[in-house]
């Protein structure tokens, strides 16, 4: 099966993919700073640059998108088009997802990765879990 838009309305849809301030990272934002969970955004002196930080607690808090980093990768649809490309550049955002991970826990950090979908379908969930690590890392401090 081929793709069934043009190259140039591809490339305008991909341009907008965004890299920051996704409509899933602004809902999981939204809901922890109204449970009173203050964070920093892209906290660019953490490896990985975590969409949220929580700098008190070292909960470091990812939103990732399934097709991206590769939810289910092995049942996964793949893309027909530029089949390659995306193989290659799926496997290495995993690869580097695992990357960060190890580097952060390293580091003393506590790593949170949420699906686009868990955001969606069970937001509550979400915030519950970094609730529940706060919890885990105040008494440990």
């Amino acid at each position: 099966m081929t793709d069934k838009l043009s190259p140039a309305q591809r490339s305008r849809n991909m341009r907008r993919i965004r890299s920051k301030d996704t409509s899933i990272e602004l809902k999981l934002r939204k809901a922890l700073w109204k449970e009173g969970i203050r964070y920093r955004k892209n906290y660019s002196r953490l490896p990985g640059h975590p969409d949220m930080a929580i700098t008190k607690y070292k909960v470091a808090v990812f939103c990732d998108g399934s097709f991206f980093h590769g939810r289910n990768y092995n049942s996964m649809k793949k893309p027909q088009t530029n089949a390659e490309f995306w193989e290659k550049k799926i496997k290495r955002n995993m690869e580097r997802d695992r990357e960060v991970n190890s580097q952060l826990a390293e580091a003393g950090w506590t790593v949170l990765r949420f699906w686009d979908t868990d955001i969606n379908r069970s937001l509550n969930d979400c915030v519950e879990k970094v609730k529940c690590t706060i919890a885990k890392m105040k008494n440990t401090v």
